[in-house]
């Protein structure tokens, strides 16, 4: 399937994507909110400024992708490989990542406000002045990640406050 197949589809109402490979593919732009690319292989794609909120993309390949500016919020990243992914100013509002691999991605500027980010792998990642505002972290290991003027108010972390709501206003990890 190029491109324009799935444009037209998506257009006509079709949202089933699963499992589609879309590597280095430019949907620069594209509006596709609640699309379903579960599965599907979309490394090293140019997305940067798409909507793709509330969209499904659970256990897709998203390496090296450029997702800059992309608006992700309410989508499903649960299990999604984003190593190396570019991530700067993205809107991941309210979206679950629980089990990604985020690994050396950069999340510069990025918004996961509310964002379930449990048991994230974050080794390498750039979170600078991203705004972590009541996310939930628990199992996130975020030692050598750069969080220089991040947003940690209210952070969710550890142990059951990420199923009852319970907010803290402190977060601690392994700086060293």
């Amino acid at each position: 399937m190029n491109i324009q197949e799935l444009l037209h589809e998506y257009n006509q109402g079709y949202r089933d994507f699963s499992g589609i490979h879309l590597n280095r593919v430019n949907l620069s732009g594209a509006s596709l909110s609640g699309i379903d690319l579960s599965h599907a292989d979309l490394s090293h794609a140019d997305l940067s400024r798409a909507d793709l909120s509330r969209a499904n993309l659970t256990g897709a390949n998203l390496t090296n992708a450029d997702l800059k500016g992309t608006d992700l919020s309410g989508a499903n990243l649960t299990s999604v490989n984003l190593i190396g992914a570019d991530l700067r100013r993205a809107s991941l509002v309210g979206t679950d990542l629980g089990q990604a691999d985020l690994r050396t991605a950069d999340l510069e500027d990025a918004d996961l406000r509310g964002a379930n980010l449990k048991q994230v792998a974050l080794s390498g990642a750039t979170l600078r002045r991203a705004n972590l505002a009541s996310a939930c972290m628990d199992g996130t290991d975020i030692t050598g990640v750069d969080l220089e003027g991040a947003n940690l108010n209210l952070l969710r972390s550890f142990d059951r406050d990420c199923e009852t709501g319970t907010f803290h206003r402190w977060v601690t990890w392994d700086g060293h």
